[in-house]
C-alpha cells in the first residue's frame, strides 16, 4: 500500500469522523428537544406530570428500541447510507411537530422523531471501522462528544421559544437537518471492506446476545448514558419548579451539566486506550454515584 493511499484513507477517516460527529450532535439536539418545548406545550394543553413525562420520554423510547436493528443494518449495508436515510426520515415529522395541536399528535410525531436517538449506534459502528484498535477509543470519544447536542438545545431552543414561540423550534430544526444531511453526504465515504460478509445472516448477528459480557456492558451503559439522558431531560423543568427560574435561565443551568459530558468523552476515550475501558468505567461509576448523592439533596431553606 502506497503512502498516498494511506494518506487518502486517513483523510477519509478524519472526514467521516467529523461528519459523523456533527450529524450526531444535530440528531441529539433533536432527540432531547421536548425537554424545552415540552414545557410550554404542557401549559398549553394543561398536561399532568405523568402526561408530560410520557411526552418527553416517547422519543427516547423510539431511539433506544431502534438502535439494535439499525446497528445490524449498518453492518450489512454500510453506515453511510443508513445514517443518511435515518436523518432524512426524521425531517418531515420534525417539521409537523410545530403544527400539532393535540396531545396524541405530539406523541405520534415524537415516536417518529425519536429515531434520531438511533443515530448513535449507526455512527459509532461506522466510525470505529475507519480506525485501528489503538485509536478507536479516542475516535469514538470524539464522536460521542456529539451528545453535547443536548447542550445545543439548552442554549438555542429557549431563546427561540421566547422570540418566536415553541412552534418555531421544530421547524428551524427541520431546516437545519436538511443542511446537515446534505453536508453529511458530501463529506462521508464508504469502504466495501467494512461490510460483513453477505453470508452472515441476521440470526448470526443476534448470536452476540448469548454473550453474558454484552448484557453486562448494556447494564453499565443503561446507567451512565441512560442516567445522562434522563438528567438532561429533567433538569430544566426541575430548576423551573424548584427554584422558580425562567425557561432561559433554567436551560442555561441545565446546559452546565450537559456540555462537559460531551467534551470529556474524547478524554475518556483516550483514557480507555491508555488504561483500559474497565478501569475508566469503574471510576466513572463511583464518581457519578458520589455526585448523584449530593444532587439528591433538596435545596436548603
Amino acid at each position: 500500500m502506497g503512502i498516498s493511499t494511506i494518506k487518502s484513507q486517513t483523510a477519509q477517516a478524519n472526514s467521516v469522523l467529523a461528519a459523523n460527529t456533527i450529524a450526531f450532535t444535530a440528531c441529539f439536539a433533536v432527540w432531547v428537544m421536548f425537554s424545552i418545548i415540552g414545557i410550554p406545550i404542557k401549559e398549553l394543553l394543561q398536561l399532568s406530570e405523568t402526561q408530560f413525562g410520557l411526552l418527553v420520554a416517547t422519543p427516547i423510547l423510539t431511539g433506544s428500541l431502534f438502535r439494535l436493528p439499525v446497528g445490524m443494518l449498518t453492518d450489512r449495508i454500510g453506515g453511510r447510507i443508513v445514517y443518511f436515510i435515518l436523518i432524512l426520515a426524521m425531517i418531515i415529522p420534525l417539521w409537523f411537530i410545530g403544527d400539532a395541536t393535540q396531545y396524541w399528535q405530539f406523541l405520534v410525531l415524537g415516536l417518529f422523531v425519536g429515531i434520531a436517538g438511533a443515530s448513535f449506534s449507526v455512527g459509532i459502528a461506522y466510525t470505529a471501522k475507519w480506525f485501528d484498535k489503538g485509536h478507536q477509543g479516542f475516535a469514538m470519544g470524539i464522536f460521542g462528544a456529539g451528545n453535547a447536542g443536548a447542550a445545543l438545545t439548552k442554549f438555542i431552543a429557549p431563546s427561540l421559544v421566547v422570540a418566536y414561540g415553541w412552534q418555531a423550534v421544530p421547524k428551524i430544526y427541520a431546516v437545519a437537518m436538511i443542511v446537515v444531511v446534505i453536508m453529511y453526504w458530501m463529506f462521508t465515504y464508504e469502504d466495501p471492506k467494512h461490510k460483513v460478509a453477505s453470508t452472515v445472516t441476521m440470526k448470526d448477528q443476534l448470536k452476540a446476545l448469548n454473550d453474558p459480557k454484552l448484557w453486562k456492558y448494556m447494564q453499565y451503559y443503561s446507567l451512565v448514558f441512560g442516567g445522562f439522558v434522563a438528567l438532561s431531560l429533567w433538569m430544566t423543568k426541575y430548576y423551573i419548579n424548584e427554584y422558580g427560574f425562567k425557561l432561559t435561565t433554567a436551560a442555561l443551568l441545565a446546559a452546565v451539566f450537559v456540555l462537559p459530558s460531551g467534551v470529556i468523552r474524547a478524554l475518556g476515550g483516550w483514557f480507555s486506550d491508555k488504561y483500559g475501558a474497565y478501569k475508566v468505567t469503574w471510576w466513572v461509576m463511583w464518581t457519578s454515584l458520589i455526585c448523584l448523592f449530593f444532587l439528591s439533596y433538596p435545596q436548603l431553606l
